[in-house]
């Protein structure tokens, strides 16, 4: 399982400014900033988990609109700054013209996706999140199918992908680890005002008990066992300590 073009974002349903290609779906890759040198070169913010493929010399890359293209002649990296060279962007007057321009790629098959086991996180983003129907990695399997909460989002790091639960069930951690509900208003005030004391004082306690309503899942089969499109939802099996509360 992979998460593929984890900071790609979608922008829905366009057609490529070349009659030949078939509709297809175009996803951000980059935003263009300055202009690097005085042979047309500019760096780029990267918003895709794949430079390497999305920046190679001969890609295409769209506007929004799908209305001009792009075509990478040559790109490289400085100092973990990807810059590019488009074709036809010959002296440093025609990449400055270029400063703010967002690009978009088109997207892979949805099918062969699936078949490889990868995914976009626009596809991830929403499901509901439960509890693996045979849990083998701790977690209490009277709880099997049970809701957890919804992805809202997810998070690239240098190791592996991350997805951001948002917990159907906040909890209350206190200073020894343990975990409360904070369903009742005494819990939530409680905390509330631990919280707003730390911010007042200008530093957090973190002895102190806080709401945690969010949890870190790594985005890994083990841990994510099976995701259901139709269905709208995801199987988590986590070990112990990794969602609080289960």
């Amino acid at each position: 399982m992979c998460a593929t073009n984890v900071n790609e974002e979608s922008l829905g349903s366009s057609r490529p400014a070349d009659p030949q290609q078939p509709e297809s779906e175009l996803l951000r890759v980059c935003r263009i900033g300055r202009a690097q040198g005085l042979k047309g070169e500019v760096t780029v913010q990267t918003f895709t988990g794949e430079p390497e493929r999305r920046f190679a010399a001969g890609s295409t890359l769209y506007t929004s609109d799908g209305a001009h293209t792009y075509t990478v002649a040559h790109s490289r990296t400085f100092k973990d700054r990807w810059i590019l060279h488009f074709e036809g962007v010959a002296n440093r007057d025609a990449s400055e013209a270029l400063n703010g321009l967002e690009l978009y790629a088109q997207a892979d098959d949805r099918d062969e996706m699936i078949e490889e086991d990868a995914w976009y996180p626009k596809d991830l983003i929403g499901l509901e999140a439960r509890i693996a129907d045979k849990p083998v990695n701790g977690a209490d399997s009277g709880k099997a199918g049970a809701l957890v909460g919804k992805v809202v989002d997810m998070i690239d790091t240098p190791g592996q992908s991350l997805l951001k639960i948002r917990l159907v069930r906040p909890m209350v951690e206190h200073a020894d680890g343990s975990y409360v509900p904070a369903e009742s208003a005494n819990a939530e005030t409680h905390a509330g005002k631990i919280e707003q004391s730390g911010s007042r004082k200008g530093k957090s306690n973190a002895k102190e008990p806080k709401i945690v309503r969010t949890a870190l899942v790594p985005f890994v089969d083990q841990l994510v066992p099976d995701i259901d499109l139709e269905a709208g939802s995801l199987r988590l099996d986590p070990p112990c300590g990794l969602i609080p509360g289960l």
